[in-house]
């Protein structure tokens, strides 16, 4: 059973969302603050976690941010009441794996949460990519323990930037197509763009590589895709 985290400060979405999660098989604990969300996702283990972006206290992007720093694991998509692109954009930077604007239809919350559940069952029956590890010149690329080291200094990687570094792994020299990272990282079902590909990429640069102007390792095919080089 997946355990779920909701952070969300209004008592009707909170209560209907933990209805709706429940009533499709998830173990959900509910938190109706920024403090009480923080310290629930740093001490407890959940599969996925639901953050609003207007919270009292700690923002939901501040939740995220201090998972990502603290290695939390954790899936995330973010929920926010506008539709400011900027919110949208930084969550993604920060690591969140999906977004959803309100006002949103739980019907729609529902089939994303349970895309981002399956991907969950693929990652553990697959593994991470079949290898748990591997290096890039002075960067040690830590897939299993979401990280990567370079120059001394470690950085988080988030479960969806895992699964894009494991699929530029296996096709290592190869272009690997927007498309084909949309299909294979965030499934069929993703309500994504070809933009947030990019979005990922970059934040990736930032952490791989020493000059992200001038990437070395993570190289840009374009019009298509993206290529990992590993000479």
């Amino acid at each position: 059973m997946k355990r779920i985290l909701v952070v969300e400060d209004d008592r009707t979405i909170r209560t209907g969302l933990r209805d709706a999660l429940v009533g499709e098989g998830f173990d959900v604990t509910i938190a109706a603050d920024g403090d009480e969300g923080m310290d629930l996702a740093l001490a407890r283990h959940f599969d996925l976690a639901l953050l609003d972006v207007m919270l009292p206290g700690p923002s939901g992007l501040e939740i995220l941010r201090a998972m990502r720093q603290a290695k939390v694991g954790t899936e995330v998509i973010v929920l926010t009441a506008r539709g400011d692109e900027l919110d949208r954009v930084l969550g993604l930077e920060l690591g969140a794996d999906d977004y959803v604007t309100k006002p949103f239809s739980v019907r729609e919350l529902l089939a994303r949460v349970k895309a981002r559940a399956r991907r969950i069952d693929e990652r553990r029956g697959q593994g991470a990519g079949s290898v748990d590890a591997f290096k890039l010149g002075d960067v040690d690329v830590d897939l299993a323990g979401f990280r990567l080291t370079r120059d001394g200094a470690s950085h988080a990687l988030s479960p969806r930037e895992v699964a894009m570094l494991a699929l530029l792994w296996r096709e290592r020299g190869k272009v690997v197509s927007r498309e084909r990272f949309l299909s294979d990282v965030w499934g069929s079902e993703q309500f994504v763009g070809t933009r947030t590909v990019d979005t990922h990429m970059f934040n990736l640069r930032q952490k791989l590589e020493r000059d992200p102007r001038a990437p070395r390792w993570l190289q840009t095919v374009h019009g298509v895709g993206y290529r990992l080089s590993s000479d």
